[in-house]
């Protein structure tokens, strides 16, 4: 309903990527209740805080952005935002908020509430892993730096209009606005939840959180006072954490579930695709995603360049693909093949254990080391790690698998010096908007490298960072080709240095009941994981 505001605007519709394929689905109807389950619990739900992949679809749901996309695809629409202008220069943003639009606390949203909420993303004493995607906002560095506690490039000139005045183009700059950092939050609440806003949110979005039994259950209820008439379809989700994946699948068949949230199990895999309600419980769908193994370069010997070299030859990516069921392929680069800048070219690191063994011994290892492999624990990553450990044993490195819960193995790569090496898979990377620049600073550049960052490897290189920069400021569409290409460089540059391994771009693949309706793009939402707004239940 919005499509003629993103023609009219200044930024490279080329960076965006074509709808998935249209499944067979009956009318979307209005009501009913679902339940969904994940092994792991949910550990905020705070917007300037929460960044996995599990918890990221239940934020999206509960809080509004100025931006953000039609169901199912990457098309920017305004969503908080009536409508907007960009400046030719391509340094300032100037927003019209909706009429009426409101938290859930009753009050009416104003252009304050904007600011607030972005500068509250950006101050390092939040320790929210998403700063760095506002660093073209004027006075970013002032406030990440500890000078000042405002942002001087946001402006509120009166309550219904925000201005942003940008240090340099950034040609992601709308799609920032769409992700769940910048969610726009009261103030009020905030500060009446002291310090647990992640456990007590209040936003403006299509749900409200009714009820989290930490350990058990969330449940969420229509917000019947959201701005999109119609929306959302369903009037009650709850999602009921701590089941195991194949016991969710059982109840899903028996009718006791409605989306099984891990997925379906690969050693369960061929056996749903070939039953007779397979093509009614599964949705299968490509997304921008890479698994990868981290390799943290503040430890010893990760430290050394050549150990992280041999580590990515030691890696037999393809049994990895095969405990997979091939819903996989391998990865040789950070990005996936379906985001702009992906080089078909690059070989990356052959699978080659003698090669290996040759460049530890080169770094001082010829007996290899002992090492520590983090990982989830939700099935296949252990066994993938275990998969991992053996390839490393190969080489002579002995490392010990840690499989630990999802908010467990995050806390432990966002510490510095704390966690050697993890396997990804299971939250790995799945694309927050389909643009190059989001596979490199929240997880390969400086900004990243923090406290409660999500660079892992906290590998920090400031002339990449600079060349990054420089890319997204390229915000003119006529160079829309050479900013893609800028950024394919900058990936595979980043290879040389090999604080990654790639391992997999993996698809994603859900269990639905044959109650529930919407098309499978909104079961593998490309910004959303689950879509929770969309998906509804046949009637």
């Amino acid at each position: 309903m919005f499509k003629r505001w993103l023609r009219n605007s200044t930024v490279a519709t080329a960076l965006l990527l074509a709808p998935l394929p249209a499944f067979a689905q009956d009318a979307p109807k209005q009501g009913g209740e679902i339940v969904i389950t994940y092994k792991d619990d949910i550990a905020t739900l705070d917007p300037a805080i929460g960044y996995d992949w599990v918890n990221w679809s239940m934020i999206k749901s509960l809080f509004s952005r100025l931006m953000d996309y039609t169901p199912g695809t990457t098309e920017l629409v305004p969503s908080l935002a009536e409508s907007y202008e960009v400046a030719p220069d391509g340094l300032t943003y100037s927003f019209k908020l909706r009429k009426g639009a409101k938290f859930t606390n009753g009050r009416e949203i104003v252009a304050a509430d904007v600011k607030y909420s972005i500068e509250r993303a950006v101050d390092p004493k939040t320790q929210g892993p998403g700063a760095g995607f506002f660093g073209a906002i004027k006075g970013f560095d002032d406030l990440t730096g500890g000078k000042t506690t405002a942002l001087e490039g946001i402006e509120a000139p009166d309550a219904s209009t925000v201005v942003f005045h940008l240090s340099r183009p950034d040609a992601t700059f709308l799609h920032v606005l769409a992700v769940n950092f910048a969610s726009v939050v009261p103030k009020e609440a905030v500060e009446a939840a002291a310090g647990d806003f992640g456990k007590k949110p209040v936003g403006s979005g299509t749900f409200i959180l009714r009820d989290w039994t930490v350990g058990q259950s969330l449940t969420f209820e229509r917000n019947p006072d959201y701005f999109i008439k119609d929306m959302p379809r369903i009037d009650k989700f709850t999602v009921e954490v701590g089941q195991e994946p194949l016991v969710a699948l059982l109840r899903l068949q028996k009718g006791e579930v409605d989306i099984a949230g891990d997925g379906i199990p690969p050693a369960k895999f061929l056996e749903i695709k070939n039953s007779p309600e397979g093509a009614e419980i599964i949705v299968d769908g490509q997304q921008l995603h890479t698994g990868y193994l981290t390799l943290n370069t503040k430890v010893k010997p990760f430290d050394d360049v050549k150990v992280r070299q041999a580590v990515n030859m030691a890696i037999n990516k393809e049994r990895i693909t095969r405990i997979l069921n091939g819903r996989a392929t391998s990865a040789n680069q950070p990005l996936p093949p379906l985001m702009p800048g992906y080089d078909k070219g690059f070989t990356g690191y052959a699978f080659d254990v003698e090669k290996a063994k040759a460049l530890l011994a080169e770094a001082g290892h010829p007996d290899g080391f002992e090492t520590i492999l983090y990982s989830t624990n939700t099935d296949p990553q252990p066994r993938i790690a275990q998969a991992i450990q053996q390839d490393l044993a190969a080489v002579g490195i002995k490392a010990e698998v840690r499989a630990l819960a999802q908010a467990n193995v995050i806390a432990a790569g966002g510490t510095e010096g704390e966690a050697p090496m993890i396997w990804s898979g299971g939250m790995a990377w799945i694309a927050d908007f389909p643009d190059p620049s989001n596979f490199y600073g929240p997880i390969l550049g400086c900004s990243g490298a923090v406290q409660g960052g999500w660079n892992w490897s906290w590998y920090c290189n400031e002339d990449l960072d600079a060349r990054a920069v420089a890319a997204d400021s390229m915000s003119d569409p006529a160079k829309a080709a050479e900013r893609q290409a800028a950024w394919g460089k900058i990936f595979t540059d980043i290879m040389a240095d090999a604080p990654w391994v790639p391992v997999t771009n993996e698809r994603r693949v859900v269990a639905k009941s044959p109650r529930m309706g919407g098309a499978g793009e909104i079961y593998v939402d490309p910004t959303r994981v689950i879509n929770y707004d969309a998906i509804y239940v046949k009637q």
